[in-house]
């Protein structure tokens, strides 16, 4: 008996697409049309920005909702939903601290950065590969509590607001949506996304996935390159 899902969230980078950001357009596109006709949402939620994550479904973008920027921008198709703002105080916290370590930046600030007045809806960072975990533990202590520290891996370090994660973006839909946690289904292979799976009753670690993230979810896949995604999918909604 196949279960009742209403949203589907995956992940993009080493979740949904293959190493050279493409994936299987055909076989997505049907299975796509076939979870419309299922009443299923279909949602991308990354840390990547809104932007971004349009130009990878393209013209799917405008039947779908999108989680970016790890919570902090959420997107029913054509709607708003919400955007984060990260509090004055706290951007000034965050470049006092950044300044001490010229190494996590991979760009010098600008002298007149603590004066721009647009909304901030995250910092995004890039320290060495190798030193991922260490920096994320320094900027949760130094920070304290202000910004939460997640990451994706492979250098990619985001500071988002403390609760605004993944899960939280999730949770706006559902409500929105009428449907329940447990008709949700994510997947994903970070860190940043272990909220995500703990939030939904079918959660997908992707076989290439990080130990913790293989922890946090109810089961295991296979890897990006192996279209993990659209397999389980497939399972679910593909043609009988």
């Amino acid at each position: 008996m196949k279960p009742d899902i209403r949203l589907v969230a995956v992940d993009i980078d080493g979740t949904f697409v293959h190493s050279d950001y493409t994936y299987d357009r055909q076989r997505f596109e049907r299975l796509f049309e076939a979870m419309k006709k299922a009443g299923c949402r279909f949602v991308a939620a990354s840390g990547n920005q809104y932007a971004q994550l349009r130009d990878v479904f393209g013209e799917y973008a405008a039947d779908m909702a999108f989680v970016a920027e790890n919570g902090a921008y959420v997107q029913d198709r054509n709607e708003l939903v919400f955007a984060a703002n990260m509090d004055r105080q706290v951007v000034q916290d965050v470049i006092e601290a950044l300044d001490k370590d010229s190494a996590i930046q991979t760009v010098r600030w600008g002298d007149d950065f603590r004066m721009v007045g647009d909304q901030i809806l995250k910092f995004a960072l890039t320290v060495p590969e190798e030193k991922t975990s260490e920096y994320c533990e320094w900027l949760r202590q130094e920070l304290n509590g202000k910004v939460e520290p997640t990451t994706s891996g492979h250098g990619s370090i985001d500071l988002i607001v403390p609760g605004c994660h993944k899960a939280s973006g999730l949770k706006r839909l559902v409500e929105r949506w009428g449907i329940r946690p447990e008709q949700c289904a994510a997947f994903g292979d970070g860190g940043n996304d272990i909220e995500m799976l703990q939030y939904c009753g079918y959660s997908f670690a992707m076989d290439n996935a990080d130990k913790a993230v293989k922890k946090a979810a109810k089961f295991v896949c296979p890897s990006n390159e192996e279209d993990g995604v659209l397999v389980v999918l497939e399972q679910w909604f593909g043609e009988k």
